[in-house]
């Protein structure tokens, strides 16, 4: 698939037209283009000419045209948008007050709820950077990441205060709190003087960190979004104006943090729960009525895994029928996942394929899922992609090469220097993938992923998709490890359904040479009570590739041990 070159400047106006009309198509469908009242339509217009188009403009206009409505509810109850603009102005000046200002950075290390809303917001009035911090790296990461950046201040969840104990930085506050003795909270600064501030010169920006499975974690900073990252995404996702979303997926990660600055734009109710539970996320689908639900795809594995009885209790195709989008990001989709998900909760999952560094890359809508289950569907509007190869040539059509994608959301490079590579515009993924003859695109795994066996290209994903769809796996992932013959060998980890013989060796390699060349066929296949995953549900693979399998730690055992 390539871009398209309009020849002449005519057929480029045209085509800028054509552009925009189908952007405002989009926007009118979502209900945020529709008649308004002249005076708030100024009103908004200067609010986000003063404070731009972040969350500091986004949620001031939306406190200014909905103050009533209700746009937070997490375990403490429930926020309207008024609330979060006089919450988040009072901890705006206290936090002034202690020196926190323009270019600044203030790193946030706290779960869903909203302490990390009123911190996002405050920071971003006082036009300083917000670092968020992942809430499942160990210290010696934490540490990293906090001498690397340097931020002026923590705000933090109280069972995070061990965690950060060894880092330098010297002011802290406390977001959410366990015990009678916190010490200085966030909550703390709400009674204060709640008076709109003033709008920075410098805008704020968001500072997300990668997942550190590959090394350690980097610094990916982003300016504010434009209304095209939103158009791109809503050409095919379905997101409309004042529905009650359910974020169960990190707010630190990049998928969490968009659907905060959706909320933004669509006037959204953002639900919230500190922790993800399967059981709970079923009952807060139930008992809030949610029409959209944004998660990673370990949890929609974790809610089919519970056991039968459980889920007869919940009223499952009540909660489908009301469930416009189940919006998935942040990793593949394994197996037979997407279809096992729509065929109990109904079509209306799309999963998103992107990265830190490019935002979003490409949508799969229900069509794409039941049709081609593992491709990553679509390009959404105002997207270019390419496949090159090593050299940066376009590949031809159906073959695989290294993607590379344009949008509106590219990050500016890491905090610590360098960053992905970029041709033309378009900046690499870091991942292989083809388009195939349906037009859409394959994924096939991470390019350091891939491993050469017997002089054959070989990518973990494709094995561990075909282990995930036997009847015995429950769970499963490969990392390439040496081989005497091959040179190079695919090690399987799976977990198996609850009851199965753990004698699987042979049943599983036969499967995969059924299914697959015989090189893909692992070498040896682990059984294992749990994948090590991070905190947005990618596997850990430099964690399994050091497992001693020959002493049995780490509670996996060689399959038919």
């Amino acid at each position: 698939m390539s871009d398209v070159r309009l020849p002449t400047v005519f057929s480029t106006t045209a085509a800028k037209a054509r552009t925009a009309g189908s952007a405002a198509k989009i926007l009118a469908g979502s209900g945020i283009v529709r008649p308004v009242n002249p005076l708030g339509l100024a009103r908004t217009g200067l609010t986000l000419a003063r404070w731009g188009t972040g969350p500091a403009g986004g949620f001031i206009g939306l406190a200014h045209r909905y103050p009533r409505r209700t746009a937070l509810i997490d375990e403490l109850g429930s926020l309207t948008y008024a609330d979060l603009d006089r919450r988040s102005n009072a901890i705006a000046r206290a936090l002034a007050a202690r020196g926190i200002g323009e270019g600044d950075g203030v790193a946030i290390m706290c779960r869903n709820h909203r302490g990390f809303v009123d911190a996002t917001l405050a920071v971003a009035k006082l036009g300083a950077d917000a670092l968020y911090l992942n809430t499942a790296f160990a210290g010696p990461q934490l540490v990293g990441v906090l001498e690397r950046d340097k931020p002026a201040l923590i705000i933090h969840d109280e069972e995070f205060t061990g965690l950060l104990s060894s880092a330098t930085t010297a002011q802290r506050l406390v977001a959410w709190v366990d015990s009678s003795d916190p010490g200085e909270t966030l909550e703390s600064l709400v009674s204060g003087d709640a008076r709109p501030v003033s709008p920075p010169k410098r805008h704020g920006r968001i500072v997300i960190l990668t997942s550190g499975t590959t090394g350690a974690p980097k610094s990916a900073p982003r300016q504010e979004a434009g209304i095209d990252a939103a158009v791109a995404l809503m050409s095919r996702m379905p997101m409309k104006d004042g529905w009650r979303c359910f974020i169960a997926a990190p707010l630190f990660h990049t998928w969490g943090i968009a659907h905060l600055l959706f909320a933004e734009l669509l006037g959204t109710t953002m639900i919230l729960r500190r922790r993800f539970d399967p059981e709970d996320a079923l009952a807060t689908l139930q008992e809030t009525r949610a029409d959209s639900f944004v998660v990673i795809p370990v949890m929609m594995q974790r809610i089919l895994s519970l056991p039968e009885e459980t889920l007869a209790a919940y009223d499952l195709e009540g909660i489908g029928s009301r469930l416009k989008a189940v919006a998935s990001s942040g990793s593949a989709l394994p197996g037979d996942l997407a279809l096992e998900w729509m065929d109990r909760f109904g079509d209306s999952l799309y999963n998103v394929y992107g990265s830190t560094e490019v935002s979003y890359a490409s949508i799969a809508d229900p069509v794409d899922l039941r049709e081609a289950p593992t491709s990553a569907g679509k390009v959404p509007w105002g997207t270019r992609m390419r496949i090159l190869d090593a050299d940066g040539v376009p590949v031809p059509d159906g073959e695989a090469g290294r993607i590379f994608v344009g949008n509106g959301l590219l990050f500016e490079g890491y905090t610590s220097g360098g960053g992905k590579e970029v041709i033309d515009g378009l900046m690499a993924t870091g991942d292989v993938g083809r388009f195939g003859p349906d037009g859409r695109l394959y994924v096939e795994g991470r390019d350091d992923d891939m491993i050469v066996s017997g002089g054959e290209n070989v990518f973990p994903q494709e094995v561990e998709d075909c282990l995930m769809r036997h009847p015995l796996v429950a769970d499963a992932a490969c990392v390439g490890v040496d081989d005497a013959d091959f040179g190079k060998r695919l090690r399987g980890f799976v977990v198996l359904v609850p009851g199965a013989d753990s004698d699987v060796d042979a049943v599983l390699k036969d499967w995969v040479k059924e299914n697959l060349a015989r090189f893909k066929v692992p070498r040896e296949i682990v059984v294992t009570d749990a994948l090590p995953r991070n905190a947005t549900g990618k596997v850990l693979r430099r964690e399994l590739a050091t497992w001693d399998i020959e002493a049995g730690s780490n509670g996996e055992r060689a399959a038919g041990q």
